[in-house]
């Protein structure tokens, strides 16, 4: 899940940048691989749909992590 999160990421801010440079235009390539048109295989229409599921599955693995360590912390004895 890492690759298409980083990869709609930092396209996203580049672009962005490159827009308000007012050069926009010239990487419209950038701007295709953000929405997920790669090439020959165009996953326009599904790719948000899988970042969001990604997403929604890597906070929730962190959070039920997090929730798992805190209680393993609470139930060991301190020992001296």
């Amino acid at each position: 899940m890492l690759l298409p999160l980083l990869l709609t990421a930092i396209t996203g801010s580049v672009y962005q940048i490159v827009d308000l440079a007012g050069k926009g235009d010239a990487f419209d390539w950038l701007l295709n691989l953000h929405k997920g048109h790669f090439g020959a295989l165009n996953l326009e229409v599904i790719y948000p749909f899988l970042n969001a599921l990604g997403l929604l599955i890597l906070i929730f693995t962190g959070i039920s992590m997090w929730l798992h360590l805190r209680r393993t912390s609470k139930k060991q004895p301190t020992q001296a």
